[in-house]
């Protein structure tokens, strides 16, 4: 029998280990899934990790998309990490991911078909505007009635994609698609197109703001008083309302934060990637920032590096359905597979595994 013994101290070195252990056991884990399906499990490991990066067949096509992938991965979940630091759990980036692409395309579309610059830097107020709008809902309600910010977060990601929907095939809808639901291709309109900076290498204005945010993050968080009361309110909140942090302004602004930053992916996305708003625009990109914030150990740094990892997933997944004929559903379920190895591993930096002794007869 085994026992859960708790540490004196957090383990320092499971904390750094864990992120790659958990990438272990999900390669194990997920060889054998793709086994019983069927499929090598090292020729699937090896189209998801090695073939999109190294492989001369797929790698011309494969780099630029690692960096497109990455950036709303990873401006998502830079502002995901600030909010579960300090004990506030934003759930709902994805329906903030989607009000923020509805909102910046709209207001982008209020000036087609102008060519005119500034367009697109007031369409990413717009979408980030309609991100931090969208996550003002359940922030106010637990300020103000105590409401479970993650329920209603979460519930507010089904009624944006009905938004979707309906703007879809209503408000945005193109008069010129005959009918078909979608807006405009934004991406074929110049003044809005968010196009490479850099030929070749998908880096567009999307995975700059990227890594502004982690920057941003890693000042804030660890050279700035707001980043000190954020975390003391995570880690302590008895001691933070001592201190005189309010506990409803923490949530307020990790929330404001979050959805803006959410909403600017989206609009990043509408305007590049995407192309328009249509009813299967949301990618579930909120969601998995979810597991890329853990994966990073909420740290900037560490988001960046697990948001390129998890974009990677995504394009060689891509590659394992089209070679080896593989199903989708078992490419989200092996992404699935990080965060719950991560949690269980996780257990080890407060506790460690000792046995049981027998009690004497």
């Amino acid at each position: 029998m085994i026992a859960l013994e708790k540490r004196p101290e957090p383990s320092r070195l499971w904390r750094a280990a864990t992120p790659l252990v958990a990438v272990a056991l999900t390669m194990l884990a997920g060889g054998a899934m793709f086994a019983a399906l069927g499929a090598d499990p090292v020729a699937a490991i090896r189209v998801i990790f090695w073939d999109p990066l190294f492989d001369p067949s797929f790698a011309a096509y494969a780099r630029p998309q690692l960096l497109v992938k990455a950036g709303p991965l990873i401006l998502i979940a830079v502002g995901l990490a600030i909010g579960f630091r300090s004990g506030v759990w934003n759930i709902g980036a994805e329906g903030q991911y989607i009000m923020g692409a509805i909102c910046g395309a709209a207001a982008a579309l209020a000036f087609y078909p102008a060519e005119t610059r500034a367009i697109f830097p007031l369409a990413v107020l717009a979408g980030a505007a309609g991100g931090l709008a969208w996550a003002m809902i359940p922030a106010l309600l637990k300020v103000r009635f105590g409401t479970n910010e993650i329920l209603v977060s979460l519930m507010l990601v089904y009624v944006a994609e009905s938004v979707l929907a309906s703007v879809s095939s209503g408000l945005l809808q193109n008069p010129d698609g005959m009918g078909f639901p979608g807006s405009r291709n934004l991406a074929q309109w110049d003044a809005v197109a968010n196009r490479e900076l850099v030929a070749g290498t998908g880096m567009h204005w999307g995975v700059g703001a990227a890594f502004v945010a982690v920057i941003a993050a890693y000042i804030l968080m660890s050279r700035h008083i707001l980043g000190f009361q954020l975390r003391l309110s995570g880690a302590a909140p008895r001691a933070a309302r001592f201190a005189g942090v309010t506990p409803g302004r923490v949530a307020l602004t990790c929330f404001a934060i979050s959805g803006a930053l959410a909403g600017m992916a989206g609009f990043f996305e509408v305007a590049g990637p995407a192309g328009q708003i249509s009813i299967d625009f949301g990618s579930f990109y909120g969601f998995t920032a979810i597991i890329v914030a853990f994966l990073g150990r909420l740290h900037p740094v560490g988001i960046l590096l697990a948001g390129l990892l998890m974009a990677l997933t995504y394009i060689g997944g891509e590659l394992a359905q089209l070679t080896l004929g593989l199903p989708a559903a078992a490419i989200q379920l092996f992404q699935g597979m990080l965060l719950f190895f991560l949690l269980a591993t996780d257990v080890l930096v407060n506790y460690r595994l000792r046995p049981r002794r027998r009690e004497a007869a």
